[in-house]
């Protein structure tokens, strides 16, 4: 019988504002795993232009520096996004660096209800001693083998994008299992360090009490979990009653 080979997609998107057919490209790249358990980067990969129905706006212009001409005579998303997150064979999951922006767009009625890895979430379990954990910034902090820099040029364009946070899930997958990683990716944010305020870049060990209960009240939902899992690491909260709320369904 042969081998057959699990398949992650990652994922990455340009937009023209936040309505749910907004898109105006969508780039993506294949990560598979080989018969000796490894993960790599396999040819896979494409972009194309979607016709987001209007006009696209100056500040998003200035991003990724789609113009309307280009997109003009594209097709539209929900045509177009049903070939790309389900392709033939299938995929064991989708990927996105904050992969909640993505699933706004990428509707379980589009992607076939498929699971989803945030490379973002995971990066943070897997590399807490970064600095930053922007795609672009764990791109030059960790600078991934194989990455061919031209390739993953420019920013802010669908392909380059995808083909940079797929090097990324590669070496995760190389550390953690896929379902880790899902488990992962359906949490909040595990934050390193306080992202902000009087106790900004200090460890969650490293808070008095006081203050640790007081993030736990914090309106983001990452610090929330964050501080909630250091108080339940104190033992300062009973397990079921400490469970943070889960993370919103992005339809």
């Amino acid at each position: 019988m042969p081998f057959a080979r699990a398949r992650v997609r990652v994922i990455d998107l340009e937009t023209a504002g936040t309505a749910p057919t907004d898109v105006c490209e969508i780039g993506w790249q294949d990560v598979v795993q080989g018969e000796d358990g490894r993960w790599s980067l396999d040819a896979g990969r494409d972009a194309m232009f979607i016709n987001p129905g209007r006009p696209i706006s100056a500040a998003t212009m200035a991003i990724h520096h789609i113009l309307d001409a280009a997109v003009a005579g594209a097709p539209f998303w929900k045509d177009a996004a049903p070939p790309v997150l389900r392709p033939e064979g299938g995929v064991t999951a989708l990927a996105a660096h904050r992969a909640a922006f993505e699933q706004r767009f990428c509707t379980p009625a589009l992607s076939g209800a498929a699971q989803w890895i945030c490379t973002w979430k995971c990066a943070l379990r897997l590399w807490p001693h970064l600095e930053s954990f922007s795609n672009q910034m764990l791109r030059y902090q960790r600078m991934p083998q194989g990455l061919d820099h031209a390739t993953g040029l420019p920013a802010h364009r669908a392909f380059p994008d995808a083909y940079v946070t797929a090097h990324h899930l590669r070496d995760m997958l190389n550390e953690a299992s896929l379902d880790q990683l899902i488990a992962w990716s359906r949490e909040p944010g595990l934050l390193p360090r306080v992202p902000r305020g009087p106790n900004r870049g200090l460890s969650w060990e490293a808070l008095a009490l006081a203050d640790l209960q007081a993030l736990a009240a914090d309106r983001d939902l990452d610090v929330r979990f964050s501080a909630l899992t250091e108080l339940r690491r104190r033992g300062e909260l009973d397990a079921p009653s400490a469970t943070a709320p889960p993370q919103p369904t992005l339809l």
